[in-house]
Formats: C-alpha cells, sequence, structure tokens
C-alpha cells in the first residue's frame, strides 16, 4: 500500500489545492461548506457533470445517452442531465415522480425494472414516457391488461441478457444468462418475447409497439471489450426484425482508487461505434454510462470522532456517517481513498480502517486505508468518488439523517437535497 498523497485524478475537475494545503471544489472550500452544510456532506462538482454529459452527447449525440438516475437522483440532477442533452432513465414509479417534479417531461424518460407494478406501468403510459423497456411475460400481460382498459399503447423495447459475463461484481453483472433481468437470448425466450408483442394476444390486445431491443451487461464494467462483444451479440439477434433502435447500455466504469485505470466515455464511444458500424448496425443506437456521469464528480466529507489504536491489531479512525450513506463497501467490498481536507498533499503513512457510527461490526468505509500519521478527532475527511450509488442508497439504519448534497460551481454552492432532520425521521409514523 502507497503511503504517497491522494492521486489528485481521483478529485472532481475543479478541485483545487489551496496556498495553505486545504481543498477547494468549484472555488468553494470545503472547510467553509463543511461548517456551513454540516458533514456528512456529499459535495458535487456542477461543471464536472456538465463535462460528463457533454462528452457522452459528443460521443454518441443528443438523445441517444440515457442516465441512470439510480446512480443519483434529485430534482436539480435531473434538470442538468436533461438540460445536457441526456435522457433518464427511470427504475421506478418514484424515480419518474423525482424527474417530472425536477421539471424534466416524462417524454424524457425510459421506464426500466424486472418488476414493474401495473400502477407503475400505468402512470408510465398516462405521463407518456418516452418507451418502457420490457422485462418478462408477465409484463407484456400486465400491458394487454391496460391496452384492454383503454389506454394508449406505448412505444416498448424488450430487455434482452445477451450471455456476457462483464468482468465486475456478481452482484451488479446483469448480462449473463443466470439474471433476473430480461429475456434469454440463448433459451429462444427473447425471440418469442418479440413474436408475442408484434402479434398482440389471442383476443387481439397489444401490449405496445416494439421499436428496438436493450441489453445491459453490468455496472461498473472497465474493460470496453466487453461492450463491443455485446454489441456483436445484439447485433446478430435484432437484424433479421428490422428494428428502429437498439440500445447498448451497461454502466461504464470508473476509478475508484490509486492504481485504477478507467475507459474515457469518449474511448468508450469509439470502440462501441465502431464495432457497431463493423457489424453493418443501421439502428440508432443509444448508450446509459450509468456512474461514469456522476461518480468522480463528488467527495463526501466526514469529521473525525474517534481515533482507536489497538497495539498489534489496528487503528480505528470513526467518523460521523458510515453505511447509511456509502453502503457499497459493505455490499461489494468496494474500494476507496481517504484524505484530510486541510492537507490535501500530506503523505499518509498510518494504515488504519475507516469505519462509520452505526452498531455494526461491518459498518466500514474503507478497509485498510492510508491516511496522514497526525490524523485527530475533529479532522475533516474526505473520501473522493463517491457520486453514483452512495446519496442514491442511503438509509436510517440506527435512524441516522440522511447527508445533505451541495452542488458548487464558480465560487458558489447551491443546497439540492437538505440534510435530514430528527422531524423527517418520524414523519410517517402513524401513532
Amino acid at each position: 500500500m502507497s503511503s504517497r498523497p491522494i492521486p489528485l485524478d481521483l478529485l472532481p475537475d475543479s478541485a483545487t489545492v489551496e496556498a495553505d494545503g486545504s481543498l477547494s471544489i468549484g472555488g468553494c472550500s470545503v472547510a467553509d461548506l463543511a461548517d456551513q452544510y454540516g458533514t456528512p456532506l456529499f459535495v458535487y462538482d456542477e461543471e464536472h457533470i456538465r463535462a460528463r454529459c457533454r462528452e457522452a452527447v459528443a460521443a454518441f449525440g443528443v438523445d441517444r445517452v440515457i442516465y441512470a438516475s439510480k446512480a443519483f437522483m434529485c430534482s436539480a440532477m435531473a434538470r442538468l442531465v436533461s438540460e445536457e442533452g441526456l435522457l433518464l432513465d427511470v427504475a421506478s414509479g418514484g424515480e419518474l415522480y423525482v424527474a417530472m417534479h425536477g421539471g424534466v417531461p416524462a417524454s424524457r424518460c425510459t421506464l426500466h425494472g424486472n418488476n414493474k407494478s401495473i400502477e407503475e406501468l400505468e402512470m408510465a403510459i398516462t405521463k407518456g414516457v418516452r418507451h418502457i423497456v420490457v422485462d418478462s411475460f408477465d409484463e407484456i400481460e400486465r400491458l394487454e391488461t391496460l391496452s384492454r382498459r383503454g389506454l394508449p399503447a406505448p412505444k416498448l423495447m424488450i430487455r434482452v441478457t445477451p450471455g456476457v459475463h462483464a468482468h465486475t461484481h456478481d452482484f451488479i453483472a446483469t448480462g449473463q444468462d443466470d439474471s433476473k433481468f430480461g429475456f434469454n437470448l440463448g433459451n429462444g425466450d427473447a425471440a418469442k418475447a418479440i413474436v408475442r408483442i408484434q402479434n398482440g394476444a389471442s383476443d387481439g390486445a397489444k401490449a405496445g409497439e416494439l421499436i428496438g431491443v436493450h441489453c445491459h451487461i453490468g455496472s461498473n464494467v472497465l474493460a470496453v471489450n466487453s461492450f463491443a462483444k455485446a454489441a456483436e451479440i445484439m447485433a446478430e439477434f435484432s437484424k433479421p426484425y428490422g428494428l428502429p433502435e437498439l440500445t447498448l447500455g451497461g454502466g461504464l466504469g470508473v476509478a475508484y482508487t490509486e492504481g485504477e485505470e478507467a475507459p474515457t466515455i469518449t474511448m468508450w464511444g469509439s470502440v462501441l461505434l465502431d464495432a457497431c458500424e463493423t457489424l453493418g448496425v443501421t439502428a440508432e443506437v443509444s448508450v446509459e454510462p450509468g456512474r461514469a456521469i456522476a461518480a468522480s464528480s463528488a467527495i463526501t466529507v466526514y469529521r473525525v470522532g474517534t481515533v482507536k489504536e489497538i497495539p498489534g491489531i489496528r487503528t480505528y479512525i470513526s467518523v460521523d456517517g458510515g453505511m447509511s450513506d456509502n453502503p457499497r463497501p459493505v455490499l461489494y467490498g468496494s474500494g476507496y481513498e481517504a484524505f484530510k481536507t486541510s492537507d490535501v498533499m500530506a503523505e499518509r503513512p498510518l494504515t488504519a480502517r475507516l469505519v462509520g457510527k452505526h452498531c455494526e461490526s461491518g459498518d466500514i468505509l474503507i478497509f485498510e486505508g492510508q491516511f496522514p500519521s497526525d490524523i485527530a478527532v475533529d479532522d475533516l475527511i474526505a473520501t473522493p468518488v463517491t457520486g453514483a450509488y452512495g446519496h442514491s442508497m442511503a438509509s436510517n439504519y440506527n435512524k441516522v439523517p440522511r447527508p445533505a448534497v451541495v452542488f458548487v460551481a464558480n465560487g458558489a454552492s447551491r443546497l439540492v437535497i437538505r440534510r435530514e432532520t430528527y422531524e423527517d425521521l418520524v414523519r410517517l409514523d402513524v401513532s
């Protein structure tokens, strides 16, 4: 393990080390932000997000990039990505509601999910979503039921599991044959789904208008050749049907720790579109870059509450957040780096475990991290690359309120999600 300072390429684009060694993002002092908004605190570099959106649009085209709202979603984020020419992938009625609350019309949203309720499907159709990505034969039947009730015919894509095993954690791999998602290509279910949608039910009810096929091979995928392989399989499968659209989804990965490398959105686009051209794909190709839009745009700022050295065993550094604001280490064994925001370029010779405040031994943010030797109570510590699947997966475990989120740009900060209060914790109680 390296004792070197935090690699600056893990920080948001606008991150600056000031003359006194402290960190600023978007022209705002992180220490001042912590004082103003409290900790834990998610700090997002707004221009970083916009830059990644623009890079994706430059690579694939306007309305050909679909942001995975599950990575990070609030009204402000929905507006931002839509302003930059991205569509939104929503995987629940709740995500669709938030997108619309943020001013994004349903026509700029695509509905995903492996178990959509009939209420969610009805909501999507009546609000006018761009298309619904159909995931099962049961869902086709639900859509036919809604057709019988007189609802308009929605545009549909079917999700295909192409049998590509992406090199990522098993819990976020989605393109292999053994998956809860989509119609299996290898066993013929995908072809059967197309026939069922195009022909309709025996009584003439039709689920909707089939416009294309979709695949998603996994989240945090770092090997672009996996996407090229999926493109090859999907092109071969879809070509006979002559459908106008093809979505080659599957989340492009990012670097989380020193030494990790990830392809840029531009590199990914080049590989994927070159593969499609070689394969003779004539359909409009769309993609879902996932965390690559949001992950590296943010840091999470914590305040140290306890430094506990157990001689001969390890040192524990406890902060005022934990698994309730970043469950990824617990779920996936994900790795992160950490550093003092007051001394960004400090050497980090101390090996320690960064833990949260929850009543769980597994409440771990960094299993074996490197820290400055003078780390102390009340220091501000930041973990970079927390812009995706942190706040969106946050919980109230131990009744800990979820953190605030701020966007920073051009020397100004704006609160986009306020910190929860104790009153919020009982707001839904009925007695």
